[in-house]
């Protein structure tokens, strides 16, 4: 029968060393009778033996199983305390450097993995991650709290208020029960959601945002107000800078500013639908991309006092990082990948 290989002693192993040897059985045989190589045997003597004195006071070296297991699990908690926290040196400055940058640790261990395939040094949970985050004292750097770099900026999770859907009768308006199957699986290219981002509340100022649903790239317009003419000239600007097989439809929610969408469909040929009243879900996509861009602009913002060139490097940097829905290429990579790919 041929040699196991390597691995640590158990309880039960130890127990049977223990009783073979106080029954005068040899070390070659221990080994056999295990299956283990007579090198290993003799270590886990060694190290896990312990010197006693008899009663004339002579010390003996003895191997007893109940001591030296205490004495394995002892060593084992010291090696596991002592280990890095985030695995090694260099994915720690490559976490710090990330988190900085506003990256989740699902992105950053989805990027470190599509970079570095074949090479486990460069590999680590993202939950590892997550408890670094929030063990950690204030980044020296900046003097924020490891978890102020996360999206929600938050210890614990909270329910979100949204703002009031508008009771008032929308013109012209189609339901989501009614979009097609090919927008409502993400099989066709060129489908949208958009919604408004309300500022401080003492300023009428926003952003208007649209997210392509496929590819997840996201484009937002500085608002002077939140009405419905603002909304149209924000979509105007932005469905104007793209060919026409990249804007097919949109999906809003029932705010009063959406109440001109209509027009969409007479100037770019766009169909338009909306959610159902409190269903913010059925615009997950655009939902979850204005998370991120609160991280930049939380609740309060006063967007006067944003440049719009402030405004698109932000959504740059969005649409630029690693996304695990699409393999970790980013929004921008998958975006004009389909633009280059239905264009030829």
């Amino acid at each position: 029968m041929g040699m196991k290989k390597h691995k640590k002693f158990t309880a039960h192993e130890r127990e049977l060393l223990a009783n073979w040897l106080a029954s005068g059985v040899n070390k070659s045989e221990c080994a056999r009778r295990l299956n283990r190589p007579r090198r290993s045997v003799l270590r886990e003597i060694n190290t896990n033996g312990s010197w006693l004195e008899d009663h004339h006071g002579k010390k003996i070296f003895v191997y007893i199983a109940i001591t030296a297991q205490a004495k394995a699990e002892r060593r084992q908690q010291g090696s596991a305390h002592n280990k890095h926290p985030l695995k090694n040196q260099d994915i720690y400055q490559y976490v710090l450097k990330k988190l900085r940058k506003g990256w989740s640790p699902e992105q950053i261990v989805g990027r470190l993995k599509k970079d570095h395939p074949n090479d486990p040094h460069w590999h680590v949970c993202h939950e590892t991650i997550y408890q670094w985050v929030y063990q950690q004292p204030r980044d020296k750097n900046t003097g924020l709290h490891w978890y102020e770099y996360l999206r929600r900026k938050q210890t614990k999770r909270k329910k979100q208020k949204g703002r009031k859907v508008h009771s008032s009768h929308i013109p012209d308006r189609v339901s989501i029960s009614q979009r097609p199957e090919e927008v409502n699986d993400r099989s066709e290219f060129g489908h949208w959601e958009g919604d408004s981002i309300e500022g401080k509340r003492t300023s009428k100022e926003g952003l208007h945002t649209e997210v392509e649903r496929l590819s997840r790239k996201i484009k937002a317009v500085k608002v002077t107000n939140l009405t419905s003419e603002e909304a149209l000239k924000a979509q105007e600007t932005i469905f104007g800078q793209i060919p026409s097989f990249a804007r097919k439809s949109t999906t809003l929610d029932n705010g009063k500013e959406t109440h001109l969408h209509y027009l969409l469909r007479k100037k770019f040929n766009m169909a338009t639908y909306h959610a159902h009243p409190y269903s913010s879900h059925e615009r997950g996509t655009n939902e979850n991309s204005n998370l991120w861009i609160r991280y930049y602009f939380p609740k309060g913002t006063d967007f006067s006092t944003i440049t719009n060139q402030e405004l698109q490097a932000v959504i740059n940097e969005i649409n630029n990082r690693p996304r695990k829905i699409h393999g970790f290429k980013t929004a921008n990579e998958v975006y004009y990948q389909l633009l280059k790919k239905i264009q030829v």
